[in-house]
Protein backbone atom coordinates (compact mmCIF):
# COMPACT_ATOMS: atom_id res chain seq x y z
CA UNK A 1 0.00 0.00 0.00
CA UNK A 2 1.13 3.33 -1.04
CA UNK A 3 2.10 5.37 1.54
CA UNK A 4 0.40 9.00 2.07
CA UNK A 5 2.60 12.04 0.74
CA UNK A 6 2.80 14.91 4.33
CA UNK A 7 4.15 17.90 2.62
CA UNK A 8 6.67 19.71 4.63
CA UNK A 9 6.55 23.20 6.05
CA UNK A 10 8.29 25.81 4.03
CA UNK A 11 9.90 28.56 6.05
CA UNK A 12 11.78 32.12 5.19
CA UNK A 13 15.21 32.57 4.88
CA UNK A 14 14.88 34.70 7.85
CA UNK A 15 13.48 32.04 10.03
CA UNK A 16 16.65 30.01 8.44
CA UNK A 17 19.13 32.56 9.04
CA UNK A 18 17.81 32.56 13.06
CA UNK A 19 18.40 29.16 13.50
CA UNK A 20 21.92 29.16 12.02
CA UNK A 21 22.79 32.66 14.32
CA UNK A 22 20.96 30.58 17.04
CA UNK A 23 23.12 27.32 16.53
CA UNK A 24 26.39 28.53 15.20
CA UNK A 25 28.31 27.43 17.34
CA UNK A 26 27.89 24.18 17.33
CA UNK A 27 27.49 24.49 13.59
CA UNK A 28 31.26 25.56 13.19
CA UNK A 29 32.51 22.76 15.60
CA UNK A 30 30.73 20.09 13.76
CA UNK A 31 32.10 21.85 10.34
CA UNK A 32 35.66 21.76 11.69
CA UNK A 33 35.90 17.99 12.46
CA UNK A 34 34.13 16.84 9.18
CA UNK A 35 36.35 19.29 7.48
CA UNK A 36 39.28 17.86 9.30
CA UNK A 37 38.67 14.15 9.91
CA UNK A 38 37.98 13.73 6.14
CA UNK A 39 41.20 11.76 4.86
CA UNK A 40 39.84 12.22 1.04
CA UNK A 41 40.64 15.47 1.34
CA UNK A 42 44.02 17.17 -0.13
CA UNK A 43 45.29 20.21 2.34
CA UNK A 44 45.35 22.71 -0.81
CA UNK A 45 41.41 21.52 -1.53
CA UNK A 46 40.77 21.63 2.60
CA UNK A 47 41.75 25.40 2.57
CA UNK A 48 39.77 26.37 0.05
CA UNK A 49 37.14 24.64 1.63
CA UNK A 50 37.53 26.02 4.87
CA UNK A 51 37.57 29.78 3.42
CA UNK A 52 34.36 29.14 1.44
CA UNK A 53 32.62 27.80 4.80
CA UNK A 54 34.05 30.18 6.88
CA UNK A 55 32.92 33.57 4.79
CA UNK A 56 29.82 31.62 3.53
CA UNK A 57 29.05 31.30 7.90
CA UNK A 58 29.78 35.08 8.40
CA UNK A 59 27.71 35.87 5.66
CA UNK A 60 24.64 33.83 7.17
CA UNK A 61 25.69 34.95 10.90
CA UNK A 62 26.30 38.64 10.07
CA UNK A 63 23.64 39.32 7.67
CA UNK A 64 20.96 42.00 8.58
CA UNK A 65 17.84 39.63 7.66
CA UNK A 66 15.14 42.07 7.73
CA UNK A 67 13.49 42.65 4.28
CA UNK A 68 16.03 39.96 2.84
CA UNK A 69 13.56 37.84 1.15
CA UNK A 70 12.46 40.12 -1.33
CA UNK A 71 16.22 40.22 -3.03
CA UNK A 72 17.48 36.15 -2.01
CA UNK A 73 19.39 35.89 -5.71
CA UNK A 74 21.40 38.60 -5.79
CA UNK A 75 21.98 38.46 -1.47
CA UNK A 76 23.73 35.03 -2.38
CA UNK A 77 24.92 36.13 -6.37
CA UNK A 78 27.20 38.96 -4.63
CA UNK A 79 28.53 36.46 -2.14
CA UNK A 80 29.36 34.02 -4.79
CA UNK A 81 31.19 36.41 -7.14
CA UNK A 82 33.17 37.43 -3.93
CA UNK A 83 34.59 34.08 -3.90
CA UNK A 84 35.38 33.77 -7.56
CA UNK A 85 39.20 33.87 -7.28
CA UNK A 86 39.31 30.78 -5.39
CA UNK A 87 36.73 28.72 -6.55
CA UNK A 88 37.21 25.40 -8.26
CA UNK A 89 34.68 22.89 -8.98
CA UNK A 90 36.19 19.79 -6.35
CA UNK A 91 35.82 22.63 -3.08
CA UNK A 92 32.48 24.20 -4.57
CA UNK A 93 31.18 20.76 -4.31
CA UNK A 94 32.82 19.77 -0.72
CA UNK A 95 31.54 23.04 0.61
CA UNK A 96 27.79 22.58 0.42
CA UNK A 97 28.61 18.89 1.69
CA UNK A 98 30.47 19.76 4.50
CA UNK A 99 27.70 22.42 5.73
CA UNK A 100 24.80 20.33 5.22
CA UNK A 101 26.37 17.22 7.11
CA UNK A 102 27.05 19.77 9.93
CA UNK A 103 23.64 20.94 9.79
CA UNK A 104 21.95 17.61 9.85
CA UNK A 105 24.47 16.44 12.66
CA UNK A 106 23.27 19.12 14.69
CA UNK A 107 19.62 18.92 14.24
CA UNK A 108 20.39 15.21 15.18
CA UNK A 109 21.63 16.26 18.33
CA UNK A 110 19.49 18.42 19.75
CA UNK A 111 16.19 16.61 18.91
CA UNK A 112 14.90 19.48 16.53
CA UNK A 113 11.23 18.75 15.09
CA UNK A 114 11.87 21.21 11.58
CA UNK A 115 14.88 18.90 10.26
CA UNK A 116 12.71 18.71 6.99
CA UNK A 117 12.52 22.08 6.17
CA UNK A 118 15.24 23.37 7.24
CA UNK A 119 17.19 20.83 5.22
CA UNK A 120 15.22 21.65 2.09
CA UNK A 121 16.10 25.48 2.48
CA UNK A 122 19.40 24.37 2.61
CA UNK A 123 19.61 22.71 -0.21
CA UNK A 124 17.63 25.14 -2.11
CA UNK A 125 20.39 27.49 -1.70
CA UNK A 126 23.23 25.23 -2.92
CA UNK A 127 21.23 24.36 -5.35
CA UNK A 128 20.96 27.82 -6.89
CA UNK A 129 24.50 28.66 -6.05
CA UNK A 130 25.44 25.65 -8.19
CA UNK A 131 23.16 27.06 -11.26
CA UNK A 132 24.75 30.98 -10.88
CA UNK A 133 28.44 29.01 -10.52
CA UNK A 134 27.90 26.63 -13.70
CA UNK A 135 26.61 30.04 -16.01
CA UNK A 136 29.51 32.33 -14.72
CA UNK A 137 32.06 29.22 -15.77
CA UNK A 138 30.30 29.05 -19.20
CA UNK A 139 30.84 32.55 -19.49
CA UNK A 140 34.77 32.81 -18.41
CA UNK A 141 35.56 31.37 -21.89
CA UNK A 142 34.22 34.22 -23.94
CA UNK A 143 34.79 37.40 -21.49
CA UNK A 144 38.10 38.34 -22.06
CA UNK A 145 37.68 38.46 -26.17
CA UNK A 146 34.19 39.66 -26.82
CA UNK A 147 35.47 42.94 -27.92
CA UNK A 148 37.39 40.48 -30.48
CA UNK A 149 36.33 36.84 -30.35
CA UNK A 150 38.91 35.96 -32.96
CA UNK A 151 41.73 36.94 -29.89
CA UNK A 152 43.84 34.32 -28.53
CA UNK A 153 42.62 34.69 -24.92
CA UNK A 154 45.57 33.72 -23.06
CA UNK A 155 47.69 35.64 -25.02
CA UNK A 156 45.96 38.70 -24.60
CA UNK A 157 46.58 38.03 -21.13
CA UNK A 158 50.30 37.62 -21.48
CA UNK A 159 50.34 41.01 -23.76
CA UNK A 160 48.91 43.16 -20.81
CA UNK A 161 51.08 41.54 -18.35
CA UNK A 162 54.06 42.14 -20.79
CA UNK A 163 53.37 45.64 -20.86
CA UNK A 164 52.70 46.08 -17.14
CA UNK A 165 55.97 44.07 -16.70
CA UNK A 166 57.86 46.88 -18.75
CA UNK A 167 56.27 49.60 -16.97
CA UNK A 168 57.52 48.71 -13.70
CA UNK A 169 61.08 48.16 -14.91
CA UNK A 170 61.38 51.53 -16.45
CA UNK A 171 59.63 52.82 -13.39
CA UNK A 172 62.16 54.58 -10.83
CA UNK A 173 60.24 54.01 -7.48
CA UNK A 174 57.40 54.92 -5.06
CA UNK A 175 57.30 58.52 -6.95
CA UNK A 176 56.12 56.22 -10.14
CA UNK A 177 53.46 54.69 -8.04
CA UNK A 178 50.54 57.43 -8.95
CA UNK A 179 51.62 56.97 -12.51
CA UNK A 180 51.83 52.97 -12.11
CA UNK A 181 48.27 52.73 -11.12
CA UNK A 182 47.13 55.56 -13.98
CA UNK A 183 48.32 53.39 -16.55
CA UNK A 184 46.92 50.39 -14.97
CA UNK A 185 43.15 52.27 -15.70
CA UNK A 186 44.37 52.03 -19.24
CA UNK A 187 45.18 48.60 -19.86
CA UNK A 188 42.70 47.22 -17.50
CA UNK A 189 40.03 49.30 -18.69
CA UNK A 190 38.91 50.77 -15.71
CA UNK A 191 38.06 54.28 -14.41
CA UNK A 192 39.47 54.02 -10.89
CA UNK A 193 42.18 52.35 -9.15
CA UNK A 194 43.46 53.30 -5.94
CA UNK A 195 46.11 52.10 -3.25
CA UNK A 196 46.05 51.23 0.06
CA UNK A 197 49.11 50.36 2.58
CA UNK A 198 49.17 48.72 4.68
CA UNK A 199 51.12 49.15 8.20
CA UNK A 200 52.40 45.61 9.37
CA UNK A 201 53.59 46.65 13.05
CA UNK A 202 50.18 48.21 13.70
CA UNK A 203 47.80 45.81 11.25
CA UNK A 204 46.32 48.98 9.82
CA UNK A 205 45.40 50.10 6.62
CA UNK A 206 45.18 53.66 5.25
CA UNK A 207 44.66 55.46 1.93
CA UNK A 208 47.65 56.73 -0.32
CA UNK A 209 47.25 57.57 -3.96
CA UNK A 210 44.04 57.58 -5.96
CA UNK A 211 41.43 60.19 -7.75
CA UNK A 212 40.29 62.57 -4.97
CA UNK A 213 43.53 62.57 -3.25
CA UNK A 214 41.60 64.06 0.11
CA UNK A 215 39.13 61.26 0.23
CA UNK A 216 41.51 58.51 -0.73
CA UNK A 217 43.97 59.83 2.29
CA UNK A 218 41.09 59.96 4.53
CA UNK A 219 40.63 56.47 4.72
CA UNK A 220 41.84 54.46 7.49
CA UNK A 221 41.49 52.02 9.88
CA UNK A 222 42.38 48.31 11.58
CA UNK A 223 42.87 45.24 9.83
CA UNK A 224 40.41 42.50 11.50
CA UNK A 225 39.16 39.09 10.56
CA UNK A 226 35.30 40.25 10.32
CA UNK A 227 36.78 42.10 7.42
CA UNK A 228 36.41 39.34 5.02
CA UNK A 229 37.68 41.60 1.42
CA UNK A 230 40.78 42.85 3.50
CA UNK A 231 42.10 40.01 4.89
CA UNK A 232 41.59 37.60 1.84
CA UNK A 233 44.74 37.03 -0.15
CA UNK A 234 43.20 36.26 -3.45
CA UNK A 235 41.60 38.94 -5.24
CA UNK A 236 37.70 39.58 -4.41
CA UNK A 237 34.89 40.96 -6.61
CA UNK A 238 32.11 42.40 -5.01
CA UNK A 239 29.22 43.14 -7.31
CA UNK A 240 27.28 45.10 -4.57
CA UNK A 241 29.68 46.50 -2.12
CA UNK A 242 27.05 47.16 0.60
CA UNK A 243 27.35 44.33 2.63
CA UNK A 244 31.33 44.46 2.64
CA UNK A 245 31.92 47.62 2.95
CA UNK A 246 30.85 50.48 5.34
CA UNK A 247 28.08 52.30 4.25
CA UNK A 248 29.41 55.61 4.28
CA UNK A 249 32.29 54.66 2.36
CA UNK A 250 30.44 53.51 -0.30
CA UNK A 251 28.99 56.56 -0.60
CA UNK A 252 31.60 58.55 -0.44
CA UNK A 253 33.32 57.09 -3.71
CA UNK A 254 29.89 56.33 -5.27
CA UNK A 255 30.73 53.09 -5.35
CA UNK A 256 28.65 50.73 -7.17
CA UNK A 257 30.56 47.25 -8.18
CA UNK A 258 34.34 47.05 -7.16
CA UNK A 259 37.37 44.29 -7.15
CA UNK A 260 40.00 44.64 -4.36
CA UNK A 261 43.50 43.46 -5.16
CA UNK A 262 45.88 42.13 -2.62
CA UNK A 263 49.42 43.34 -3.08
CA UNK A 264 51.61 40.41 -1.93
CA UNK A 265 55.41 38.90 -2.18
CA UNK A 266 57.34 36.15 -0.35
CA UNK A 267 54.11 36.22 2.27
CA UNK A 268 54.58 39.77 2.50
CA UNK A 269 51.37 42.45 2.46
CA UNK A 270 52.66 45.70 0.97
CA UNK A 271 48.71 46.95 0.46
CA UNK A 272 45.72 46.51 -1.80
CA UNK A 273 44.34 48.02 -5.31
CA UNK A 274 41.39 48.84 -5.92
CA UNK A 275 39.71 48.83 -9.55
CA UNK A 276 36.19 49.73 -9.90
CA UNK A 277 34.09 52.03 -12.74
CA UNK A 278 33.54 55.38 -10.71
CA UNK A 279 29.75 54.44 -9.51
CA UNK A 280 29.07 52.06 -12.74
CA UNK A 281 27.97 48.07 -11.82
CA UNK A 282 30.01 46.00 -13.93
CA UNK A 283 30.88 42.46 -14.27
CA UNK A 284 33.81 40.09 -13.74
CA UNK A 285 34.93 36.75 -14.48
CA UNK A 286 37.46 34.23 -13.01
CA UNK A 287 39.45 34.72 -15.93
CA UNK A 288 39.73 38.56 -14.92
CA UNK A 289 40.23 38.04 -11.61
CA UNK A 290 43.08 35.41 -12.15
CA UNK A 291 44.71 38.07 -14.52
CA UNK A 292 44.81 41.07 -11.74
CA UNK A 293 46.25 38.64 -9.42
CA UNK A 294 48.77 38.42 -11.29
CA UNK A 295 49.29 42.35 -11.26
CA UNK A 296 48.86 42.67 -7.30
CA UNK A 297 52.12 39.98 -7.85
CA UNK A 298 54.02 41.75 -10.05
CA UNK A 299 53.41 44.88 -8.11
CA UNK A 300 54.58 43.05 -4.72
CA UNK A 301 57.91 42.23 -6.88
CA UNK A 302 58.10 45.56 -7.78
CA UNK A 303 57.46 46.92 -4.30
CA UNK A 304 59.92 44.67 -2.63
CA UNK A 305 62.95 45.59 -5.32
CA UNK A 306 62.23 49.21 -4.56
CA UNK A 307 62.37 48.45 -1.33
CA UNK A 308 65.27 46.87 -1.09
CA UNK A 309 67.51 49.36 -3.21
CA UNK A 310 66.55 52.56 -1.43
CA UNK A 311 67.94 50.68 1.51
CA UNK A 312 70.99 50.29 -0.15
CA UNK A 313 71.75 53.67 -1.09
CA UNK A 314 70.64 55.04 2.10
CA UNK A 315 73.49 56.88 4.09
CA UNK A 316 70.93 57.71 6.80
CA UNK A 317 73.33 56.30 10.19
CA UNK A 318 71.47 55.65 13.21
CA UNK A 319 73.30 54.43 16.36
CA UNK A 320 72.92 51.71 18.00
CA UNK A 321 70.66 52.54 21.13
CA UNK A 322 68.56 55.12 18.10
CA UNK A 323 68.30 51.59 15.92
CA UNK A 324 66.91 49.64 19.25
CA UNK A 325 63.98 52.46 20.29
CA UNK A 326 63.25 52.43 16.43
CA UNK A 327 62.47 48.87 16.84
CA UNK A 328 60.74 49.03 20.36
CA UNK A 329 58.36 51.77 18.47
CA UNK A 330 57.71 49.67 15.51
CA UNK A 331 56.26 46.57 17.98
CA UNK A 332 53.65 49.70 19.57
CA UNK A 333 55.87 50.47 23.06
CA UNK A 334 55.58 53.89 23.97
CA UNK A 335 58.58 56.03 25.87
CA UNK A 336 57.80 54.57 29.60
CA UNK A 337 57.83 50.92 27.97
CA UNK A 338 60.72 51.83 26.17
CA UNK A 339 62.78 53.41 29.31
CA UNK A 340 61.33 50.46 31.53
CA UNK A 341 63.11 47.92 28.85
CA UNK A 342 66.09 49.55 28.52
CA UNK A 343 67.03 51.14 32.02
CA UNK A 344 66.13 54.39 30.90
CA UNK A 345 64.66 57.39 32.34
CA UNK A 346 61.10 58.24 30.26
CA UNK A 347 63.35 61.70 29.61
CA UNK A 348 65.77 60.24 27.98
CA UNK A 349 64.00 57.97 25.63
CA UNK A 350 61.89 61.07 24.54
CA UNK A 351 65.04 62.46 23.63
CA UNK A 352 65.89 60.16 21.38
CA UNK A 353 62.68 59.63 20.00
CA UNK A 354 63.17 63.16 19.22
CA UNK A 355 66.48 62.82 17.39
CA UNK A 356 64.79 59.91 15.01
CA UNK A 357 62.53 62.45 13.97
CA UNK A 358 64.91 65.10 13.01
CA UNK A 359 66.82 62.55 11.16
CA UNK A 360 63.99 60.70 9.37
CA UNK A 361 62.41 64.16 8.86
CA UNK A 362 59.35 63.02 10.82
CA UNK A 363 56.45 64.93 12.30
CA UNK A 364 55.40 62.33 14.90
CA UNK A 365 56.55 58.81 16.40
CA UNK A 366 54.20 57.38 13.24
CA UNK A 367 55.58 58.85 11.09
CA UNK A 368 59.04 57.79 12.35
CA UNK A 369 57.71 54.39 11.92
CA UNK A 370 56.44 54.78 8.46
CA UNK A 371 59.23 56.09 7.02
CA UNK A 372 61.73 53.74 8.26
CA UNK A 373 60.30 50.85 6.89
CA UNK A 374 60.07 52.52 3.56
CA UNK A 375 63.88 53.58 4.04
CA UNK A 376 64.78 49.83 4.26
CA UNK A 377 65.87 50.20 8.25
CA UNK A 378 63.02 48.01 9.33
CA UNK A 379 61.87 44.87 7.74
Amino acid sequence: MTQPFHPYEEITFQQFVLFIKTHSKQIEENINIYLNLEPSISESDRKITDTLLHSFFQLLTQSNIVGIDEDLASHFDNWLQSQLSILNMKSFNLFPLIFQKSLITLMIQIKHNRIIPILMFSLSIFTYLVHSYNNWVDADTTDLTKKNPHENRELKRLQLLDKLNKLLIRSSGVHDLAYILKKCEEYFHYKRCVFYAYIPWSNQFYGVIGAELPKVQSMKGQLSEQNTVLSSKKPIYLKNPKNYVKEEHVKLFNLSSVIFIPITHQDQLFGWLTFDQLGEEFDCSKGELDLLEQVGNRLGLYFSRKGEEVAKTSDLHLTERETTILDLLSEGYDNKKIGELLFLSEHTVRDYVSSLMTKLKAKNRTQVVALAFRLGLLN
